[in-house]
């Protein structure tokens, strides 16, 4: 568990890597000058040829492989009180004309080098940042806290010693944060690659998870022209709601003590969604997943303990009732309206790294709860506050919060007629065992995206036949859902698949992608494959042909699915 926990002796290991033996000033090259390249509110803090094919990251392993690449580091000031770090990494040898932004998780608060790697070695020009949050002390899970207060996990995954209010009191960082850090890296990144290359990029494209994911729809939606393909993978879009939605499941489980999960139930309450409802929804009989989990009825109450049971064999009453509320999603105790989709069947796990119920119940304060210090201030954090992480009223407190907050944060806009006027294409994912954001909620967004596209459009006449509000928002936004993943990756099921390759193809020769082969590598560790399958575009789900191996994707078919109800917010609450 450790290794969650940046360490001084990485960081200061990498310090000495980067100093140089001997007295001789370094050659000028022309990574080097670009440290003297002058950018509107933005000041470069280093620019050095990196060519020894590794990386040392700080607090964490090398990454390898590398090629020879220029590094450039950052720092965007848009305002008196911003402080964004964002770092660019330049192929020297075999650039392949494109320029990548790249996004991060949660609160972020540091660069994502990952990303960065991954970026040049398939020849982009790649860019990432904190997200200006790093100045204020933040890290991916925790941007305001009443500290660690001993816990152990919590201590593991960052969780600072003492109590902090991450954002609240800088308006401007939260606006680096929401919208503007991303936007200005990209603007300044692609300035920086213009400058080290001497040409502009003949494309640009932001690929992101999560919070990356976030970033992806915001930039479609408040800047359209950034980007020519966008990849959003399982976007926290809906912000607000789903940070509240966290809140509520850690107040669920902390109810009372016999609400809590114990370590192994989750595991049980999986195996006996899938013995109930695999192969009901596609897929193959043989699955440990499930391929569209909207089709599946379980009931925690098949696991009520009785005769002499016990736990952890099976479920109280109140555990089940734990459970009921997990799936049922955040609701106002008042109007009864949904105000963030549950987690959906088929996602139970006791991992406690795919950050789901088992992570969540067992801090204690709920993860990612910094956001609402950014509001109500260091008093969320006591217990005796009329407004707590522990009390917080999911009738009256959420428009305190939405008020403040939304429409800086939530990348909720169906309107995305101007990046779609430039050609821009969006390409969606989202793990249907995701336990972090509920699967059904990147469904609700093209779904939205359709009934905008929707708006006059069949009687115009457009795409005669079949569904001619999907088939418009077909033409530039897809989605596909990953049966079996959990949060951007993991999982029972197929989680590993290149979507940025389709999206340049889609991008750059018209050709929409139809399906996308996923792999699942024996123990998640490359090379040893267990399974291919092949990802539909939604609303298509993949269905076994009835022969030959399941392992094998070219043994599925895409078909078209039944309507299945989805979980969907609220209209205020929405999409």
């Amino acid at each position: 568990m450790r290794r969650h926990r940046p360490t001084l002796v990485g960081a200061t290991m990498a310090l000495f890597a980067g100093v140089a033996i001997g007295s001789s000033p370094a050659a000028a090259t022309p990574c080097s000058n670009l440290q003297s390249l002058q950018l509107q509110y933005a000041t470069i803090n280093s620019a050095v040829d990196n060519t020894t094919g590794t990386f040392v990251v700080p607090g964490s392993s090398p990454i390898t492989g590398l090629p020879p690449f220029c590094r450039v580091t950052a720092t965007l000031t848009p305002s008196s009180d911003s402080s964004i770090k964002i770092e660019v990494w330049l192929p020297e040898g075999a650039w392949n004309g494109r320029f990548l932004g790249t996004g991060g998780g949660g609160f972020q608060g540091q660069i994502t080098y990952t990303e960065l790697a991954a970026g040049i070695k398939a020849g982009f020009a790649a860019t990432n940042s904190d997200l200006g949050t790093g100045s204020s002390g933040c890290n991916p899970l925790f941007c305001g806290s009443s500290g660690n207060m001993g816990n152990a996990l919590a201590i593991d995954f960052g969780d600072p010693t003492t109590p902090s209010t991450g954002l609240f009191g800088h308006p401007e960082r939260i606006k680096d944060f929401g919208f503007r850090a991303i936007h200005l890296m990209t603007v300044h990144g692609k300035e920086i690659a213009n400058a080290f290359y001497g040409k502009r990029a003949q494309r640009a494209y932001f690929a992101g998870c999560s919070t990356g994911g976030q970033n992806a729809l915001m930039e479609a939606q408040r800047f359209p022209n950034d980007y020519d393909g966008i990849l959003a993978g399982a976007a926290a879009f809906n912000r607000t709601h789903l940070h509240m939605a966290g809140l509520a499941g850690w107040q669920n489980t902390h109810a009372s003590p016999g609400r809590f999960i114990q370590a192994g139930q989750m595991t049980l309450i999986n195996q006996a969604v899938i013995k109930q409802c695999v192969g009901q929804d596609g897929g193959a009989s043989t699955d440990q997943f499930l391929t569209d989990p909207r089709d599946c009825r379980f009931d925690p109450k098949a696991l009520l303990c009785t005769g002499g049971q016990l736990p952890p064999a099976c479920l109280t009453a109140d555990q089940v009732a734990t459970m009921q509320k997990y799936y049922a999603g955040t609701i106002d105790p008042v109007n009864g309206q949904l105000i963030n989709p549950g987690s959906e069947r088929g996602n139970e796990t006791d991992d406690i790294l795919a950050l789901g119920l088992a992570f969540q119940e067992r801090l204690p304060e709920p993860a990612f709860d910094g956001l609402f210090y950014w509001v109500f201030g260091p008093s969320f954090g006591y217990p005796a506050s009329s407004v707590n992480f522990a009390n917080f009223n999911f009738h009256h407190a959420v428009d305190t919060v939405h008020d403040q907050l939304a429409a800086v944060l939530n990348a909720t806009s169906t309107d995305l007629g101007e990046f779609r006027e430039h050609g821009g294409k969006l390409l969606m994912y989202h793990g249907w065992a995701d336990p972090l954001i509920p699967s059904q909620s990147s469904i609700n967004y093209f779904n939205a995206l359709v009934g905008n596209d929707g708006r006059g459009f069949q009687q115009a006449g457009f795409f005669p036949g079949g569904n001619p509000a999907l088939q418009r928002t077909q033409t530039y936004a897809r989605l596909f859902m990953v049966p079996g993943m959990y949060h951007c990756s993991g999982g029972p099921g197929p989680n590993t698949f290149d979507a940025l390759t389709p999206l340049v193809n889609w991008v750059e020769t018209g050709v929409a992608p139809q399906t996308i082969v996923a792999t699942k590598f024996v123990a998640d560790t490359p090379p040893a494959v267990q399974m291919t399958r092949p990802l539909c575009v939604f609303p298509k789900v993949a269905k076994y042909n009835g022969s030959g191996s399941t392992s094998i994707a070219a043994n599925f078919t895409c078909i078209v699915d039944e309507n299945d109800h989805n979980q969907t917010p609220a209209p205020k609450y929405g999409p």
